[in-house]
């Protein structure tokens, strides 16, 4: 009985391992088969049609990039973007602006900033404030 025990606590804490691994692992590819350097800053020029600028932010292991960069005085959405997201980063928190939501684990979320002054910095991060980005107004 003793014996049965001991194999089945060391096949869970096999399976425990393997699961940490292959979270590091799986992580680590995820950022590097998107491309994106881990600080970054992209000027954000596309408005639509009503006059909006959108910032696009990807959703997963983080938020990809890190660093945007907005006009100021003029209204913005800020487009966060998940693909099979199962991380902590998919329960966002911009709290300047009081937004706190779980995205969807695959979709598009768009969150309506109105205008901000020059040199205001719109951050936001994960739950667990692991992760975070940040929207400079210029």
């Amino acid at each position: 009985m003793k014996k049965n025990i001991r194999i089945i606590g060391a096949i869970i804490l096999l399976a425990i391992a393997a699961l940490g691994a292959g979270m590091y692992f799986g992580a680590r590819t995820n950022n590097a088969s998107r491309n994106i350097p881990a600080k970054s800053v992209v000027k954000n020029d596309a408005v639509d049609t009503d006059g909006k600028q959108i910032i696009e932010i990807s959703v997963k292991g983080g938020y990809a990039p890190k660093v945007s960069t907005a006009k100021a005085g003029v209204p913005t959405v800020i487009r966060l973007i998940t693909d099979n997201t199962f991380d902590c980063s998919s329960a966002v928190s911009i709290p300047s602006i009081g937004y706190h939501k779980n995205l969807p684990r695959t979709g598009t979320t768009d969150v309506d900033v109105p205008a901000q002054t020059a040199g205001t910095k719109l951050r936001g991060a994960c739950s667990m404030g692991m992760y975070n980005f940040v929207v400079n107004f210029e």
